[in-house]
């Protein structure tokens, strides 16, 4: 078996809230704010690939009372992440221990990710980090399923796809990949077991 791991919700606990609910003087205008302005269709146009500048002046210029807020989105973009899941990490070195090839296919920017592999030492475990931001291409789209096949020389029934998302999971499924739906980075040990022992 080989492993193909999403990143956020996985071994991230990214969220724009975890930055900005100290920001906003209440939930309810930072819930607008995300929801209408920050929103996470806008935020999957830069893991396509859109550049950051372009996106904020598009949105700047819809949301000019906004403009602050706006900026600090992606400046502080790493302060979004509250933690790393540690039983995902240690399940990472784990495989690795055992010679497992692991794989990344993740729906990441580009330019958000610079300095992740110096920060996050685990980063460079892997055997592969395939980027959407870096080949502008995004989950659920079947074409970033194929790259990654290519790319690292998967067979879809000998490859564990783990991903917190079910849209992302139904993808891979049409595909014949092996799913694993994670919605409690807690339990992956439990819910990975099976492949590797």
């Amino acid at each position: 078996m080989k492993f193909l791991f999403d990143l956020g919700g996985i071994f991230f606990d990214w969220n724009p809230k975890h930055y900005y609910q100290s920001f906003f003087s209440s939930v309810d205008e930072m819930d607008f704010f995300l929801t209408n302005v920050c929103s996470d269709e806008w935020n999957a146009q830069q893991d396509r690939g859109r550049l950051i500048k372009d996106a904020e002046y598009e949105l700047i210029n819809k949301f000019p009372q906004y403009d602050k807020e706006i900026k600090m989105y992606y400046a502080n973009h790493r302060n979004m992440i509250k933690t790393t899941f540690q039983c995902s990490v240690e399940l990472l070195l784990d495989l690795k221990s055992k010679n497992f090839l692991c794989y990344v296919l993740s729906n990441w920017s580009e330019e958000t990710f610079v300095g992740m592999l110096d920060d996050y030492p685990f980063l460079n475990k892997f055997d592969g980090l395939l980027l959407s931001g870096e080949v502008k291409l995004i989950k659920p789209e079947i074409a970033i399923y194929e790259l990654a096949i290519s790319k690292f020389n998967l067979t879809p029934e000998e490859t564990v796809f783990v991903d917190d998302k079910k849209e992302n999971i139904e993808a891979a499924k049409k595909l014949n990949f092996v799913t694993v739906h994670l919605t409690d980075p807690n339990k992956i040990k439990v819910k990975l077991e099976k492949y590797f022992n």
